[in-house]
């Protein structure tokens, strides 16, 4: 005992503890013609012992009003916070701004903050995110390939995307978007069928296919077209209705026997709580919109608890996508593929080693954080405002 006292006594007076000293909001336009749709909203937060950290909002709108909210309302509380807090600053936020909503920009914000202290934890313990959440299952992860905006194209356009993913990527599975005007309910449901049809003539019969409505059908029109997806042994059916008649979602998914999934458009646990309740058996929330690291894993253990599928929406290729594989990584359970949407590589610009796929996976490493070596520089030539 005396030896352990005397070596205490000679350590010295302990690191100050590490502290939040900056936060930086980012908008970045990835080319000049950018409209804001196509921009992308980020955040930078700095500790006191120099180590950043990155993260993401939902780029809705340019992901303006998101960023808007952790310049004016977030930034101020988390000077001089540490990083390590980050679920007594996810609910503390959470409940300043509650009577913003909290859907929607609030919780894009959250997220963002919660997304780069994480980033920042892993750099500062110098372990990977998913070995913070307590593991990885697994580091190889099949991804889906997400298609957008084929309400727009004709069906021979459509199976030409279909195919050049296929051939490009080797996805476990294909999903098929519509992307179309949600003012505009059952414009085109027996074309919408063909093109279900033809894609999966093109696969055959054995690759598991997706379709996302994108909320474009009413209760008996979504019935309709989820009756031909049975028939042609889709695997999952995506918010057939819209996102917030959580009455029709559940009355669509309690009279189909395909899976019938929605979530997207979730921001709080409550509102995932609510869909179970209603009926969907799969949910699919997003880090970039409901909070983040912090809101996924929380969403990942209602969903355990009530014993429904969670494989989570996200369609942003770096930051948001490498957070979403890291806590995809850690559960136990994988029942569908990650989603890999309508990758461009016009994003890659700001980063050094952004996730590519490879042989049909995409593999996480133990590199610190999110495991993302950021070009600052690249990033700083592409910010606005």
């Amino acid at each position: 005992m005396p030896a352990t006292s005397a070596t205490t006594d000679n350590a010295g007076p302990p690191p100050a503890p590490v502290t939040i000293t900056q936060v930086e909001t980012l908008r970045i336009a990835w080319a000049a013609e950018d409209a804001p749709g196509r921009r992308s909203a980020l955040v930078r937060v700095t500790a006191s012992d120099g180590t950043e950290g990155y993260g993401e909002a939902s780029p809705m709108l340019g992901g303006e009003h998101s960023l808007g909210i952790i310049d004016r309302d977030i930034a101020p509380d988390l000077i001089g916070a540490s990083p390590f807090d980050t679920s007594v600053i996810h609910d503390r936020l959470l409940h300043k701004l509650i009577k913003l909503g909290p859907e929607g920009a609030a919780t894009g914000a959250l997220a963002a903050v919660d997304i780069a202290l994480w980033d920042m934890k892993g750099k500062i313990l110098g372990l990977p995110i998913h070995a913070l959440l307590g593991g990885a299952w697994r580091r190889q992860i099949p991804f889906y390939a997400s298609i957008g905006g084929n309400a727009r194209r004709s069906a021979d356009a459509m199976l030409h995307e279909v195919e050049a993913r296929l051939t490009a990527e080797q996805p476990a599975a294909i999903k098929i978007r519509w992307d179309g005007d949600r003012t505009q309910q059952d414009a085109d449901i027996p074309g919408d069928i063909a093109k279900a049809r033809a894609v999966r003539e093109l696969v055959g019969p054995d690759l598991p296919l997706a379709f996302d409505a994108n909320n474009l059908y009413s209760v008996a029109g979504a019935i309709r077209v989820g009756r031909a997806l049975e028939e042609l042994g889709y695997a999952w059916f995506e918010e057939p209705v819209q996102h917030y008649d959580i009455h029709g979602m559940g009355e669509v998914a309690r009279k189909l026997d395909i899976t019938v999934s929605a979530g997207e458009q979730s921001y709080t646990l409550n509102a995932v709580a609510d869909l179970i309740r209603a009926g969907v058996r799969m949910v699919q929330p997003d880090i970039i919109k409901m909070g983040g690291i912090t809101g996924l894993m929380r969403c990942y253990a209602l969903a355990q608890a009530h014993g429904v599928e969670i494989v989570p929406h996200q369609t942003q290729p770096v930051i948001g996508h490498l957070a979403n594989l890291h806590v995809v990584a850690t559960q136990m359970h994988m029942t569908r593929p990650a989603e890999y949407a309508d990758p461009s590589g016009r994003m890659d610009g700001g980063f050094l080693n952004p996730p590519r796929p490879r042989n049909g996976v995409f593999e996480l490493t133990d590199d610190p954080g999110l495991g993302l070596t950021v070009d600052a520089p690249a990033l700083e030539g592409r910010r606005i405002g």
